[in-house]
């Protein structure tokens, strides 16, 4: 990559933006982080309920699942409420959410119970999806860390690290971690989820303005895995 700054922000096209996690930012929870990617700062707050969907009752299993929200001025004009049911965006982050979260924890380890993800996004700058997915595994580390002390799920139940990130091309350029600006103005943007071994848990890619090639895609799935060794790392560091 080259070294000249061409973003918005001054940044590299392969470099993220400064993250930071706030531990135990909500006292109730069973576990929170605020975290912070670059302008994008996102809640995660961790919950444990007894009991699982009615559809796994009595299968001696745990469930994750996962909620997503913008708060009214996250974003630079007011976004209402969804008080008479949820967007597609939003029913569609959660899924994401969900489904990449329940990739780092072993359910059948959890007994009879529910775990649940908020991500309440207070400010938003791009990449609010990733952030969530990011941060996430931070509150529910805390929360299974919790569990953990008390005796009731073993420290096995949570599994190595995964972290998510955004890459686009903008303006011919491949460059991780979009920010609104680029993210609005992509050709090609592509969410990757990875673990921490390296293993893909989930890709969204969508070409917004023309195709993209084989070649393009196997160049952002290497940016991105550059960068979620980066987030992974700094995960380890907040929880250490």
């Amino acid at each position: 990559m080259a070294d000249r700054p061409t973003r918005p922000d001054g940044r590299r096209p392969d470099e993220l933006r400064p993250i930071r996690f706030v531990l135990d930012y909500v006292d109730y929870p069973e576990g929170s982080v605020l975290v912070e990617l670059g302008r994008t700062r996102v809640l995660c707050n961790a919950s444990v309920v007894e009991g699982t969907p009615g559809w796994m009752a009595g299968g001696g299993e745990g469930w994750l699942t996962a909620e997503y929200a913008l708060l009214p001025r996250s974003t630079h004009t007011r976004t209402p409420r969804e008080t008479q049911g949820l967007s597609g965006r939003t029913q569609e982050v959660r899924r994401l959410i969900g489904r990449s979260l329940r990739a780092a924890v072993d359910l059948t380890c959890l007994g009879e119970r529910t775990l649940t993800i908020d991500c309440d996004v207070l400010q938003a700058d791009g990449g609010t999806r990733t952030a969530a997915v990011t941060g996430g595994y931070v509150a529910l580390a805390l929360a299974l860390r919790r569990l953990a002390g008390q005796g009731v799920a073993p420290q096995q139940a949570l599994k190595p690290e995964l972290a998510a990130v955004s890459v686009g091309v903008v303006d011919g350029e491949v460059r991780v971690d979009l920010c609104y600006a680029e993210d609005r103005a992509a050709e090609v943007d592509l969410n990757v989820v990875m673990t921490a071994g390296g293993e893909l848990v989930e890709v969204q890619g969508t070409a917004e303005r023309g195709l993209f090639s084989r070649e393009t895609l196997d160049r952002m799935l290497d940016l991105a895995a550059r960068a979620i060794a980066c987030l992974v790392q700094a995960q380890r560091e907040a929880l250490s």
